[in-house]
């Protein structure tokens, strides 16, 4: 019996199984095509306005390829903005240091490593914006060291050249009806919200699913950040769909954390009112309506202001209803966030999702690009090397790129593969395909294979960083001019220089001032220390940001943590418990400083803010208690304050109950 008869696919469909994994998909053919067309439209129009450096607005494109609108016009805007900033520096370092290049490097070396370090702190576009403001000098500037009268005119080339580029992907995009970064939003942040009402649902039937399962949901969630920003540039309406987006991940932060902290805390404290609230609560997980979970909410509120109000309550019980009222209010934002990224009406709320860096790793990353660059200066000038300019140029490129990458070594990884293959393949195209012929459309013909080739790979994420270096590259050394020139020597030499640029930095992110993974664990445990100090201080700031921004320490922490199951878990849920006291103090500042303006709670107000500075669980609890006391008898809005400021007590007693240990490790006098 053959194979196909005993139900083995037959070779057909095996063929036709192998060419849709290999053959790209229609829409990477239609990425692919407009990034063609937008280089030949950028080198075109160089060449018509006769710019001398024509070959820097095909580059432009290749850096702005991107396959969705809007995150090729956010990295458009920060790229102008780079530029500028960095031809201004240029012109500056020139106009002082001319005459002395020693100077001259050693103070461009020092702006690389300052926009390096501030592009740490940046996220997305704005991170290659602040990268860029640093190596941009060193196209215009330290590419024209031997002539530093050329300067002025190299820097409007350059600002000329990228405009164009800019122009040019911006206008094949909408000619083309590139994909909308909004649209391509809704679908994965629909599937997160499902994602984290289906982790609600478990944790409120059947208890906490632990850290790892969490933490997998924020990674989920946090991957759709980058789009969330990049939406407001591409409609009108696209700053309220923004808004809606960032809302929307936040509240979805919130809810996987007000889930398993009701799930704790009604363990402890079950009772008619908190079954009540966990049925509401499931409700949400099925009915997701921003109606809905406003009703619920609103009910829920009612439930613990009546509470608060009849007096009784143990902690245990406020802090769960309190969280369910969390869960609820969370479940209307993360509807109406979804509801205002598909329709561009304005959401009930506008906030920021700052992300989490260590300064360490930021001042290593600078340190490193500057030595790196610094070396291989030394080395090239001792050495004698022609062209020494161009391959400074190359170094300070692909070390401040790869600065700014999650990964740098995978990165490194990428550019060692993809500048042999840049140089190989405008080899061929310059002196295989042209061959001396100066004519543009076989110039437009004959670099579209590349083109295609370093878009598909690109797309595709084990192959980035070779397509981008590919993409980048390939015109950098084919360096089309009008007219073409074709100097084996000097493409030899080019093609040699930017292999030894990637060879440097391959050898750079694994040498020089190398971060293993405890020291990432270290140093993200540090900032959380730093960030618990402050919020128990009072000084935490608003606690729907400090949510968002512990959520991607958590993510980062649990990117570098151990992979053994028992340490990893025991990190994690340390971890994980150090950021819920930390928004817990934040909030319960906040709100304590609000009741001490009233005369008749001042005293147990300031009372709890004490206790919490000292970190003594016990006077935390009895603080908790006194405001409880107080509640009977006042306004709803203040039943409804007690309750949110005991909840963060209750909260910050917990933690310190349960990692006192833990705490005193970290300096933390816990009691």
């Amino acid at each position: 019996m053959s194979e196909t008869a005993r139900g083995a696919p037959s070779l057909i469909d095996r063929s036709l199984a192998f060419a849709d994994r290999v053959v790209p998909a229609p829409s990477a053919w239609a990425f692919a095509l407009r990034i063609w067309l937008a280089m030949v439209l950028a080198l075109y129009a160089a060449f018509w306005l006769q710019l001398s450096g024509a070959s820097s607005a095909m580059v432009c494109v290749a850096i702005l390829a991107q396959p969705k609108r809007g995150q090729a016009l956010s990295k458009a805007l920060y790229r102008f903005v780079g530029t500028l900033v960095g031809a201004v520096v240029a012109i500056v370092l020139i106009a002082l240091f001319g005459q002395d290049r020693v100077l001259l490097l050693v103070s461009f070396t020092t702006w690389l490593m300052l926009c390096v370090f501030t592009a740490h702190f940046l996220q997305d576009t704005r991170a290659y914006g602040a990268m860029l403001s640093g190596y941009t000098v060193a196209i215009i500037a330290i590419a024209h060291i031997d002539a530093p009268q050329d300067v002025f005119g190299a820097a409007v080339d350059r600002v000329a050249a990228i405009t164009i580029g800019i122009v040019a992907i911006t206008f094949i995009n909408d000619a083309l009806a590139s994909p909308s970064t909004w649209r391509a939003l809704r679908t994965p942040l629909d599937g997160a919200i499902e994602a984290t009402r289906a982790f609600a649902r478990d944790t409120f039937a059947t208890g906490d699913p632990g850290s790892e399962r969490t933490g997998a949901l924020i990674r989920r969630i946090a991957v759709m950040r980058g789009d969330a920003s990049a939406i407001a540039g591409e409609l009108d309406d696209g700053p309220n769909r923004a808004a809606g987006a960032r809302s929307a991940i936040a509240a979805l932060y919130a809810m996987a954390a007000s889930a398993r902290a009701f799930t704790a805390a009604a363990d402890r404290a079950d009772g008619p009112a908190v079954a009540e609230a966990r049925a509401l609560c499931l409700d949400l997980t099925r009915d997701g309506s921003r109606e809905a979970a406003l009703r619920a909410a609103e009910r829920l509120r009612d439930g613990l202001a009546d509470r608060v109000g009849r007096g009784g309550a143990s902690l245990g019980e406020i802090l769960a209803l309190q969280r369910a009222v969390d869960f609820a209010r969370n479940a209307a934002f993360a509807q109406d966030g979804a509801e205002s990224l598909a329709t561009g009406d304005r959401p009930l709320r506008d906030v920021p999702l700052p992300t989490h860096r260590d300064f360490p790793v930021s001042l290593r990353g600078a340190a490193r690009v500057g030595i790196a660059f610094g070396t291989t200066a030394l080395l090239l000038i001792f050495a004698g090397w022609p062209a020494t300019s161009f391959a400074l140029v190359q170094v300070a490129a692909t070390c401040a790129l790869s600065s700014i990458t999650p990964d740098p070594k995978a990165f490194a990884r990428g550019v060692l593969i993809g500048m042999p293959l840049a140089a190989l393949c405008a080899g061929i195209v310059l002196f295989g395909l042209l061959a001396g012929v100066q004519g543009f459309p076989l110039l437009a013909i004959a670099i579209a294979p590349v083109v295609f080739t370093a878009c598909f790979l690109s797309l595709n994420p084990p192959t980035f960083g070779v397509g981008f270096i590919l993409l980048v590259f390939f015109p950098v050394l084919l360096s089309p001019s009008n007219p073409q020139t074709y100097d084996p020597q000097t493409f030899l030499s080019n093609a040699l220089l930017v292999v030894v640029a990637a060879l440097i930095l391959f050898v750079t992110v694994r040498v020089v001032l190398p971060i293993s993974a405890s020291q990432h664990r270290a140093f993200a445990l540090d900032s959380a220390r730093r960030a618990l100090i402050d919020a128990l201080a009072g000084e935490g700031g608003d606690a729907t940001t400090r949510t968002s921004l512990n959520s991607d320490r958590l993510l980062q922490f649990a990117q570098w943590s151990s992979r053994s199951g028992a340490v990893r878990t025991a990190s994690l849920d340390r971890a994980f418990d150090l950021a819920r006291m930390e928004a817990a103090a934040a909030r319960a500042h906040a709100q304590l400083r609000d009741l001490s303006d009233d005369p008749a709670l001042a005293q147990e107000a300031e009372a709890a803010r004490q206790a919490i500075m000292a970190v003594d669980r016990r006077a935390i609890t009895a603080s908790a208690s006194a405001l409880l006391a107080a509640g009977p008898g006042t306004e709803r809005t203040t039943r409804l304050a007690i309750a949110r400021a005991a909840s963060d007590l209750a909260t910050l007693a917990n933690v310190a109950a349960t990692q006192g240990r833990f705490l005193r490790r970290l300096g933390l006098k816990a009691a």
